[in-house]
């Protein structure tokens, strides 16, 4: 038998039922109002037409309902698309066109998204979560009045209940696509490898739930541990909960924790319940990690490394691993994970010697939607997946990354891909060609860097073509700083030449 999502959601939800499952704020709700209020928007969900299969896309930022909603889906058997709150009213409309969303439910304070959606789609159907000032109903005030039983749903291993979008390699949409068996998997990778979750653990969210932090709640569903939920990241709030709420693992990107660094409460709470702090999502500065291991102890530090295609630990380095050169290295490799290195025609390189990681595993995506030229390119004969990420074995089996077969820029966690960026400023009047790199900085690991080449008549000054971008594109992906240049290096074919300009500008980064 295979274990699926819904069989793990109504697992755990019978071993503990009076304890306390969910914090947000001063708000919490047990483990049986938890599956309750699942079966209950389930059943809401079920009345208003949708079906086992269906896309339905998510607008919520992280709440107390966060988890609740995510449930219901499962439990209706419906495949959830989120959506980043922070992306631009362009970027959405083109997922839910990219998906055949005909249904969104948003929160109360995306009301206003959700309107303007409505108007950019008219067949798109809205309901509110708390609200119904996005368009439809209050689906919570009507899971009052629905059944608490179970939905009467057969679901199979490989219904896709997850499609979460990530950028290609060009900058062109993609979204990988999650089974109930695969997410299944990712909690049994993260308890494998990851977190040994004890009852009274709790652990504590700021990064949005619809992205990697979101991973780490089934496994403590589980274990009857509690999930502590920040509506966003604020340092001070931040510090005072993992107090209040006897926090023993936090999931964060380098950038949380260098604004943590700079706390001045940082190296004064009381941290001794704090087992893990577990970061990832991109490279951590060498400084930054010294000084919180210096402050909290090394013992409390797990990298990981993973992809939206397969969650979430593809290689972990322990805290015992966190020593000199290894500080740089990706881990060894997960418990449940095959890697193989490998050239450009999908065969092995010898041994120590650099290739594209291949990954296959439990936890790995069934495919991209609506892509089977990037899924034929992707995946490779006998079910390996290709993560287009450089990297070598050492003599000792860890894996060390050494470039990125893309361009994709990593900034505070977030990927970027140029073209995207670039798309939009060549469309600006002013502009005759640009190419946009990533270069290293302190707070943001990479900041986003345009090079502009104007047209001979035109003058325009840095702020101003900021201002544009950031006007068509997520705030997260538009140029920390524009260079103006006379003209962009091509490669022989013709081709932007990022390299070159990255080793050009490297040393003013």
């Amino acid at each position: 038998m295979t274990t699926t999502y819904l069989d793990l959601i109504n697992r755990g939800a019978g071993y503990y039922p009076e304890r306390t499952a969910i914090v947000f704020g001063d708000r919490s709700l047990t483990f049986s109002e938890t599956h309750t209020l699942s079966n209950q928007l389930a059943h809401s969900l079920m009345q208003r037409g949708v079906k086992r299969g269906d896309r339905v896309a998510l607008l919520l930022n992280n709440s107390l309902y966060s988890v609740p909603v995510d449930f219901a889906c499962v439990k209706a058997g419906i495949n959830r698309v989120p959506l980043n709150a922070r992306l631009s009213l362009n970027e959405h409309r083109k997922m839910l066109e990219e998906t055949g969303c005909e249904l969104l439910l948003y929160g109360a304070d995306l009301s206003e998204r959700a309107s303007e959606l409505r108007d950019a789609l008219p067949t798109l159907q809205c309901h509110g979560i708390g609200s119904t000032d996005g368009g439809g109903d209050d689906l919570l005030a009507d899971a009052a009045n629905q059944s608490t039983a179970n939905p009467d749903v057969a679901v199979e291993p490989d219904d896709v209940i997850l499609t979460l979008f990530t950028s290609g390699t060009t900058g062109t949409l993609k979204a990988a696509q999650h089974t109930q068996a695969s997410y299944a998997g990712v909690c049994k990778n993260v308890l494998l490898n990851l977190v040994a979750v004890e009852q009274d653990d709790a652990m504590l969210h700021a990064a949005s739930l619809i992205h990697a932090s979101g991973v780490f709640v089934l496994p403590f569903w589980l274990r009857g541990a509690r999930t502590v939920i920040m509506p966003g990241f604020d340092p001070d709030a931040f510090l005072e909960l993992i107090e209040k709420e006897r926090i023993t693992a936090v999931n964060m990107v380098p950038t949380m924790l260098q604004m943590l660094l700079g706390h001045p409460r940082f190296a004064e709470i009381d941290v001794s319940r704090l087992r893990q702090v577990i970061y990832g999502a991109s490279p951590m500065p060498r400084p930054v990690i010294e000084k919180a291991m210096a402050t909290w102890g090394r013992e409390k530090f797990w990298q990981y490394y993973g992809q939206t295609e397969c969650p979430l630990t593809i290689a972990v380095l322990r805290p015992e691993d966190h020593e000199e050169e290894l500080l740089g290295a990706c881990g060894k490799p997960s418990i449940d994970v095959e890697i193989r290195l490998v050239d450009e025609q999908g065969n092995d390189v010898p041994l120590g010697e650099p290739g594209e990681i291949a990954v296959r595993a439990p936890s790995m995506m069934a495919g991209y939607h609506n892509a089977p030229e990037l899924n034929k390119e992707m995946f490779m004969d006998g079910g390996w997946l290709r993560t287009r990420d450089i990297a070598q074995f050492d003599e000792r089996g860890f894996l060390h990354m050494k470039d990125r077969t893309s361009d994709m820029i990593i900034t505070g966690g977030y990927n970027v891909y140029p073209k995207e960026v670039e798309d939009v400023l060549t469309a600006h009047p002013a502009v005759a060609e640009c190419a946009v790199i990533g270069l290293k900085d302190p707070q943001w690991v990479e900041a986003v860097t345009a090079v502009v080449a104007l047209k001979p008549d035109q003058n325009i000054d840095e702020q101003p073509l900021i201002d544009f971008v950031a006007g068509q594109v997520a705030s997260y992906k538009k140029p920390r700083k524009v260079i103006f240049t006379d003209a962009i290096p091509k490669t022989a074919v013709g081709k932007i030449n990022r390299k070159a300009l990255r080793d050009q500008y490297a040393k003013t980064a």
